[in-house]
């Protein structure tokens, strides 16, 4: 058994490296396939890395329904919905984040 698991594990560091897909996230994905002008994959990149650090995936896909119906943003803000409040705190500190460091 042991020989067994030595020999896999020695079979495993032989094999050669398998290259890492890239998988663009909900905001990444949306900032891509919106139309504004400005969109490029290092901007869209940089949002979604600043979306990592301020939002969940539930958030993520909320926030990326955003580039397509802007005044769903708008109803969130207003919201009475103490989720949603929390929801736009998470929201505004990832945008604040974002512009910061991506827009140049």
């Amino acid at each position: 058994m042991r020989n067994t698991f030595i020999a896999l594990f020695l079979a495993a560091l032989a094999m050669p490296a398998l290259p890492q897909v890239a998988t663009a996230s909900a905001i990444e994905t949306a900032c891509m396939r919106s139309d504004r002008g400005a969109a490029n994959r290092a901007l869209c990149r940089c949002i979604q890395q600043a979306a990592n650090r301020h939002l969940n995936r539930s958030d993520q896909r909320q926030a990326a329904r955003f580039f397509r119906d802007p005044d769903r943003a708008q109803q969130i803000r207003v919201s009475r919905s103490s989720r949603d409040r929390a929801f736009w705190q998470r929201y505004r500190a990832f945008t604040a984040t974002a512009e910061a460091y991506c827009v140049r």
